[in-house]
């Protein structure tokens, strides 16, 4: 064998594994970064709490080319249960105890989460909202608080999924930080 047939040989087989290795994303990590300082703010008060998802669809990310199938991308884990969670341990951490027994039933609601991404053929727009209520039910009144997330984003080529994760993490730690530090919500407690 000569040496050019080798190195051809050995290109194949080189492009061919760089190929085969660098297959699309089929689900997104969502860990959204949330760290308060503890304190005894909710101390000697109860909740129970819950997290639902009501939306239609549990994807996060969808990438809408002409003439293309749609790119659906979920989380690896529901999303309830990674904001329930994080909600659940920043409060105990701020004293509150959580209790399926408790008079107040805080009960989170995600009526949208969502990165929306117009591919063209050199450049993509993205549309990303989330809505997120909490609504806290103590028997004698009820509070509810709506937390928004918008964004638009430009971008030459494609759209990079892991700069969408990323984005989608930080816009959910706002939001659950803004829950977590929200006046009415303490007050109601």
């Amino acid at each position: 064998m000569n040496l050019q047939t080798f190195t051809s040989i050995v290109l194949a087989l080189l492009l061919a594994s760089t190929f085969g290795c660098s297959t699309a994303p089929t689900h997104l990590i969502v860990s959204p970064q949330v760290s308060l300082s503890p304190s005894n703010q909710l101390s000697g008060k109860e909740a129970k709490l819950s997290v639902i998802d009501m939306r239609t669809s549990t994807h996060i990310i969808q990438i809408l080319e002409k003439k293309e199938a749609a790119v659906i991308l979920s989380s690896e884990q529901r999303l309830e249960d990674i904001i329930e969670g994080i909600l659940a341990k920043q409060w105990q951490q701020q004293g509150l105890t959580l209790s399926d027994s408790a008079n107040n039933n805080v009960i989170v609601t995600i009526e949208k989460a969502v990165i929306s991404v117009e591919q063209e053929s050199v450049s993509y727009t993205t549309q990303s909202e989330i809505i997120i209520k909490v609504s806290i039910d103590n028997s004698k009144q009820t509070l509810t608080s709506n937390f928004k997330n918008r964004a638009h984003s430009e971008g030459a080529l494609n759209a990079d999924v892991a700069v969408l994760e990323r984005e989608f993490n930080q816009h959910l730690s706002t939001l659950i930080k803004q829950i977590l530090t929200s006046k009415d919500i303490k007050t109601f407690l």
